[in-house]
């Protein structure tokens, strides 16, 4: 008893590592944030991780002894994101679809749906950032984490939406045989304004966000209203 209490002393008096924990995860937060940046700035290839450093206002060597090299660092800030932006976008269903059924007009429920999750490229400015570089970079990027984005970000959230369509299909209020493909279709035609500024690279008028998400909003109708 005598001995622990004395090592537990010991540690008490020297610290026992709790300011290293602390700093050390304010480190890897620091350079996830530069990483985000300049990734989303330079696109993968150009990045470097001399300039992540000094944006994130750490050495290199701090870097290297958190992740093995650029790729790993790309790969977990990337899908850290995509994983957040699902996270909200299965949030955004979950408030709006609980009202679906409620009330008279299911367009007024599909287009605020609609106009929330087009905000999303808003919301999230530095995951698009990283978005568009994929578009012009995509082939130079490391296919797995391209792959794994796709699993955890787009496809995931494309899963969710359909699960939530298969269930308004089973209360009649559409009229929906594949699920997957209406998923599909419903992000497609509201997603347009958010193509055309390329995911907030470019500034696209209110208004005319509004025509685009409720034309999109009348063409899934046209295609999955109820008979």
């Amino acid at each position: 008893m005598a001995s622990r209490e004395r090592e537990a002393g010991a540690a008490r008096e020297s610290g026992a590592g709790k300011p290293p924990r602390k700093g050390l995860l304010e480190k890897r937060r620091a350079i996830e944030r530069g990483a985000r940046m300049v990734f989303g700035r330079e696109g993968y290839t150009r990045a470097s991780i001399d300039a992540i450093a000094a944006e994130a206002g750490v050495s290199t060597r701090t870097i290297y002894n958190h992740f093995a090299d650029k790729e790993e660092l790309f790969r977990s800030v990337f899908l850290a994101s995509a994983a957040s932006v699902t996270e909200d976008s299965t949030d955004l269903f979950e408030r709006h679809f609980r009202h679906f059924g409620k009330s008279a007009d299911v367009e007024t429920d599909l287009l605020a749906l609609a106009r929330d999750w087009v905000g999303q490229s808003s919301k999230h400015p530095e995951h698009f950032a990283l978005v568009r570089q994929i578009i012009t970079e995509g082939p130079r990027m490391p296919a797995d984490v391209i792959e794994e984005w796709q699993r955890v970000g787009p496809r995931a959230v494309r899963a969710e939406l359909a699960e939530r369509l298969r269930g308004l299909a089973d209360q009649g209020l559409f009229d929906i045989d594949d699920a997957d493909a209406a998923a599909r279709h419903l992000s497609l035609l509201i997603g347009g304004s958010t193509l055309e500024s390329f995911f907030g690279a470019v500034r696209v008028r209110a208004d005319e966000v509004e025509r685009s998400v409720a034309s999109g909003v009348w063409a899934f109708l046209k295609l999955y209203g109820p008979s």
